[in-house]
C-alpha cells in the first residue's frame, strides 16, 4: 500500500512540475555588477552611490584599474553571477562616461554623463525607502527610433528591480524618468507622495457637504481617495548616447552618433579660441608699432632716410 502511495504522489508531482513549467512566468532574476574607473572625482564617487543605493540588486565592486581591456568585465560579472554591468569610466579627471552592457553577450551602450547633481548637494525635502522597487517612466520617443528600443531595455533589466529580490522591499514609493530632448536623455528621480484631498471651500453650499458627509461616513478608511503628486529627490544627470556595441565591451557597431562632439574637442576649440583673440590682439600691436616706426614717431622705431634736399639739411 505504501508503494502504490509513493507511485500516485510522484506522478502528481511530475504533473505539477509539468503544469508549472508550462504555463507558470519565469522569475526575472537580474543582477547588476557596478564599478567605476580610477580617477573619478567626488562628484563621480557620489553618483555611483546614491544609484547604487536605489538598486539593492546591484552589486558594487572595487575600482577596476584597466581602461583598454574593458572585456575582461564580462569574467567579473560571472564572478560575481550577475548578468548586466554598469560601469563608470573617468577621463582626465573630470569627464564621466558610462557603460550600460548585457553580460556575456551583450549589447553595449556606452553614454557620456553631463550636467551631474547628487543628493546631498540638491538637499530635496522629498526621501523614498531603501531598497524599495521604482517605476520606470519612459518617454514616448523611446518607441520611436531603434537604437533608443535597445537604450530602454537595457535601462528596464539594469536599473529595474526585479520582483521577489532578496534585498528589496515590497514597495513601490519612487519613479525613475528618462526623458528624450535634444538628442539627449534626461534622468530623473521622483517620490510618490500621498496627501490627503485639501478640504472644500466654504463658499460651497451646505447640501453639498452635506452629501460629502455622507458619502465619507459610508466609505471604510481604507478607499478613501488620496491626492498622488511627484517630489524629486535626485539625483539627476543627462546622459548623450555616443555607441551601442552588438556584444558585451566588443562586437559589431549598431549605432554611432554623428553629433556627438568629444568634450576635448569642446576644450580644444575654446582654448583656440582665446587664443586666436590674444594673436589677432598681438598682430594689431605690432602692425601699429611698425606704422609708427615707418613714420618716425618712435623713438626706438626705425627713422625715416634722410634728404638731402630737405630744407632743415639745405640750411642746417
Amino acid at each position: 500500500m505504501a508503494a502504490v502511495y509513493k507511485a500516485l504522489a510522484k506522478s502528481a508531482n511530475d504533473k505539477t512540475d509539468d503544469a508549472s513549467a508550462n504555463g507558470a512566468v519565469k522569475r526575472n532574476k537580474q543582477r547588476v555588477l557596478i564599478l567605476s574607473s580610477r580617477g573619478v572625482t567626488y562628484r563621480h564617487r557620489h553618483l555611483l552611490k546614491d544609484l547604487a543605493s536605489m538598486m539593492p540588486h546591484g552589486r558594487v565592486d572595487a575600482k577596476y584599474d584597466q581602461k583598454k581591456r574593458l572585456g575582461e568585465l564580462n569574467e567579473l560579472a560571472e564572478l560575481y553571477n550577475c548578468n548586466n554591468i554598469c560601469f563608470f569610466e573617468a577621463r582626465k579627471g573630470q569627464d564621466l562616461y558610462l557603460w550600460l552592457s548585457k553580460a556575456p553577450n551583450g549589447p553595449t551602450c556606452k553614454f557620456l554623463v553631463s550636467n551631474i547633481h547628487t543628493m546631498e548637494e540638491l538637499a530635496f525635502s522629498g526621501n523614498c525607502l531603501k531598497g524599495s522597487r521604482p517605476i520606470l517612466s519612459f518617454d514616448k520617443s523611446f518607441d520611436t527610433e531603434p537604437h533608443l528600443q535597445v537604450i530602454k531595455q537595457l535601462f528596464l533589466q539594469s536599473m529595474g528591480v526585479p520582483p521577489l529580490q532578496k534585498r528589496s522591499k515590497p514597495f513601490i514609493d519612487h519613479v525613475l524618468s528618462f526623458s528624450v530632448a535634444d538628442g539627449r536623455i534626461f534622468m530623473r528621480v521622483y517620490q510618490i507622495q500621498e496627501t490627503e484631498p485639501s478640504k472644500k471651500d466654504s463658499a460651497e453650499g451646505e447640501d453639498a457637504v452635506e452629501e460629502a458627509k455622507k458619502r465619507k461616513s459610508r466609505q471604510p478608511e481604507k478607499d478613501k481617495e488620496l491626492d498622488v503628486s511627484l517630489l524629486e529627490i535626485g539625483p539627476r544627470c543627462v546622459l548623450q548616447p555616443i555607441i551601442i556595441q552588438e556584444g558585451s565591451f566588443g562586437g559589431a557597431l549598431l549605432y554611432e552618433n554623428k553629433h556627438f562632439v568629444s568634450p576635448n574637442q569642446v576644450r580644444a576649440d575654446l582654448r583656440r579660441k582665446s587664443a586666436s583673440k590674444n594673436n589677432s590682439r598681438a598682430e594689431q600691436n605690432m602692425n601699429r608699432h611698425s606704422k609708427m616706426g615707418n613714420l618716425g614717431l618712435r623713438s626706438d622705431g626705425d627713422r625715416k632716410p634722410v634728404d638731402q634736399l630737405d630744407s632743415r639739411e639745405l640750411f642746417a
